[in-house]
């Protein structure tokens, strides 16, 4: 098998180690933690490798193929980048190096409302080809345009958030203060300092801000008051009545993220949406919950037939990917791999990162003689 990836970070838990030693530790946690003690956080990786997959060694194989066909597109792996928020927080210019790599290598990329990348941006980095995730804004005129937006960059699919109802508990990040931009406490100060590479990326690429918000942020706004701005600004909680006015208005295919329960996938296909993505945040948001897998399983077996179920949270491996779709996932999305990939090798980490998956994940399919990537519940013990 040719290499496609650096040899020497042959897995996401190296990249992980080379981050944490370019990154200041503020930015490095809000990336790394979860929320609370991060049970959820662990429980997510922890339930995906209790899945074995069955091998068949003596069935006629005729080669195995990563492609899978989503929403009328056919990508060449069944993963994809989850949408992170102070992506070039963590690493200067994170968003465009991801977009750009998952453009080339044709997987999908969702940008989030709360990243460092504009719609615009993306948009001419993919050809239009990206995925957009809304945080709901609290104003209808709000909403409207950035869906103009989204739309006049050509965006595929728009997916909605819906498990922020509020922000997740995290003591890393409320000790270390951080806010954007991060405040310049003396600790801060001597972890940027520590950490010469990043800082000089920044200089280079500009302190990092809500890029698609930029537009409707006041001139001259304090960014003591950012925090204040985001609550006034958004609506985290969604419900129907929100989800309605969207499908009405937007033309294209529309998933709803964060889904970890029968009930929500029900509400899903009643509103007629397309797909879901069953999703606990990366354990950021309630460690008292399930991981992502365990609702998964009957959500895919009751709902898999009347809209995509796909899942993010918890997956590090291209093992992780085959045990996931083994277990009825349709695609799978990945946030923190890519972000250790970029923070651990800049430019390249992007395709480093998908390479790295995409060779693990065709071993896999080789191994276990599954020839498609819908086979893999065959395989599932």
């Amino acid at each position: 098998m040719a290499l496609s990836y650096n040899p020497n970070y042959p897995s996401i838990e190296d990249l992980r180690k080379k981050a944490k030693k370019r990154v200041p530790k503020f930015a490095f946690e809000y990336l790394d933690g979860g929320c609370n003690e991060d049970v959820n956080l662990h429980r997510n990786t922890a339930d995906i490798r209790k899945v074995a997959l069955r091998p068949q060694y003596l069935r006629k194989h005729q080669g195995s193929s990563m492609k899978t066909e989503l929403f009328g597109h056919t990508y060449d792996a069944p993963f994809g980048i989850a949408p992170v928020g102070l992506q070039g927080l963590m690493w200067p210019n994170a968003g465009e190096i991801l977009a750009h790599s998952a453009f080339k290598h044709n997987i999908p990329f969702i940008l989030s409302t709360v990243t460092t990348t504009s719609i615009e941006r993306a948009g001419e980095l993919t050809e239009g080809n990206f995925w957009f995730q809304l945080y709901h804004p609290a104003e209808d005129r709000l909403r409207d345009d950035i869906l103009a937006r989204a739309q006049a960059a050509n965006c595929d699919v728009l997916v909605l958030l819906c498990d922020v109802p509020t922000f997740g508990f995290r003591p890393r990040d409320i000790r270390n203060g951080l806010s954007m931009p991060p405040r310049m406490t003396l600790n801060n100060i001597l972890q940027i300092l520590a950490r010469p590479n990043w800082a000089l990326q920044t200089l280079r690429y500009g302190q990092p801000n809500f890029a698609t918000l930029k537009p409707y942020m006041p001139k001259g706004l304090d960014m003591s008051k950012l925090g204040q701005f985001m609550d006034n600004t958004f609506s985290g909680r969604l419900n129907e009545q929100k989800i309605k006015p969207i499908r009405d208005q937007w033309k294209g295919k529309i998933v709803l993220k964060g889904v970890a329960s029968e009930e929500d996938a029900e509400r899903a296909v009643q509103l007629g949406l397309d797909g879901i993505i069953v999703s606990n945040h990366g354990g950021r948001q309630l460690d008292a919950g399930t991981s992502t897998i365990e609702p998964l399983v009957p959500i895919a077996q009751k709902y898999g037939n009347k809209l995509k179920v796909m899942m993010d949270s918890g997956m590090r491996s291209g093992p992780d990917i085959a045990r996931v779709m083994a277990s009825g996932a349709a695609f799978t999305f990945m946030g923190r791999s890519f972000m250790y990939g970029v923070s651990a090798l800049g430019a390249q980490g992007g395709d480093h990162t998908i390479g790295l998956l995409k060779t693990q994940l065709q071993q896999v399919m080789e191994q276990l003689c599954c020839e498609r990537t819908k086979d893999f519940p065959n395989h599932l013990v």
